[in-house]
């Protein structure tokens, strides 16, 4: 662009337009939030082809019945009709696309007239309120124990809390479960005749909870805790810290000043992952203690090839993964001002 001598654009020269934002931290984090919820969108549409591929490709069809009976052909040929299963794969896969994109994710297969959408928001509400609650015990219960075993190094302390998160970490859920049904559901009734023992079905906010919800919560917790005195003592043994003990500041000064600060950078990246394995995971805990939740509709519809079914439940699922991951990363510039999103 050629300029006057005074510094004035000359005539007929083309005016820059152009607008400066300043990259502020909240300009910043802001961009960032968008290109990460932008790519979510490719991330979902090969969690939806993935998942198409592989159900077409397992042997049998939504319309096998056990035990060796069949529908008649002309039969399996109307529901196929019914259902757009009678098209081209390629078809079938785009409508589908075009579909969820107005969020419209098709007829469940085995609860006639009822839609996915119907069903995922009816289960939901169980199955994230059964994870809400296991991650309220792994966060404060984990981190606290790993905190304590690592200040209290090679001590009785430690030995016990190593000991729970090695016990913890042993076992399957559906392995605990069974064992907390029979001790705190059969044994615990037949001793106190009835007047003392946790119910093992049923949904409420009250006794009906405490079984699944410590059941999930078990192995989420000692491999948090674990993950937290490894990090913990790795904290204890940097400089800064030696510098605040030879203050003489206070234990508890010098913990949640400089040691918790610095260690919960390494269990974060865990708690993202930890707390969309304990929404989307619960599927073997929902079916141990009968929970009508997302997790036993999708164990379900893999039984019974629902194909709508297992389709919407898998997008939830990875809709859910990508939010907390994108969520950890946000925490970060929340847990160290060095952070920087970009």
């Amino acid at each position: 662009m050629s300029v006057t001598a005074e510094g004035r654009p000359a005539k007929g020269a083309p005016l820059p337009f152009r607008i400066k934002v300043p990259r502020t931290r909240a300009v910043s984090l802001g961009l960032y939030v968008v290109r990460r919820v932008l790519w979510m969108v490719p991330v979902v549409f090969f969690v939806i082809l993935i998942t198409f591929v592989l159900m077409h490709l397992a042997p049998g069809s939504p319309w096998d019945r056990g035990g060796g009976r069949q529908l008649a052909p002309a039969v399996v040929a109307n529901l196929n009709a019914k259902y757009g299963l009678d098209k081209p794969g390629w078809q079938q896969f785009l409508l589908y696309l075009w579909n969820a994109a107005h969020f419209d994710f098709g007829l469940s297969y085995q609860y006639e007239g009822k839609s996915v959408s119907y069903l995922i928001l009816n289960g939901w509400p169980y199955t994230f309120t059964l994870g809400a609650l296991a991650f309220l015990i792994v966060v404060p219960v984990g981190i606290g124990l790993g905190i304590v075993a690592a200040l209290r190094q090679n001590t009785r302390v430690d030995y016990l809390t190593m000991g729970f998160a090695t016990f913890g970490a042993s076992f399957p859920n559906f392995v605990v479960g069974m064992l907390m049904i029979i001790v705190f559901g059969v044994v615990l009734y037949n001793v106190t005749g009835g007047n003392v023992y946790l119910p093992v079905t049923g949904f409420g906010l009250d006794d009906h909870l405490i079984l699944p919800v410590v059941t999930l919560a078990l192995l989420p917790t000692a491999y948090i805790a674990r993950l937290t005195r490894a990090s913990t003592l790795d904290t204890l043994r940097q400089e800064f810290v030696r510098t605040a003990w030879a203050k003489g500041l206070t234990e508890r000064l010098v913990v949640i000043r400089h040691i918790l600060r610095n260690s919960l950078i390494p269990v974060v990246t865990a708690l993202g992952p930890t707390f969309a394995f304990l929404v989307t995971g619960s599927v073997i805990v929902e079916t141990v203690f009968a929970i009508p939740g997302v997790g036993r509709a999708f164990v379900t519809a893999v039984e019974s090839r629902d194909y709508p079914m297992i389709l919407g439940t898998t997008i939830l699922f990875s809709i859910v993964i990508a939010v907390a991951n994108l969520v950890v990363d946000l925490l970060y510039v929340f847990i160290d001002p060095r952070v920087r999103l970009s």
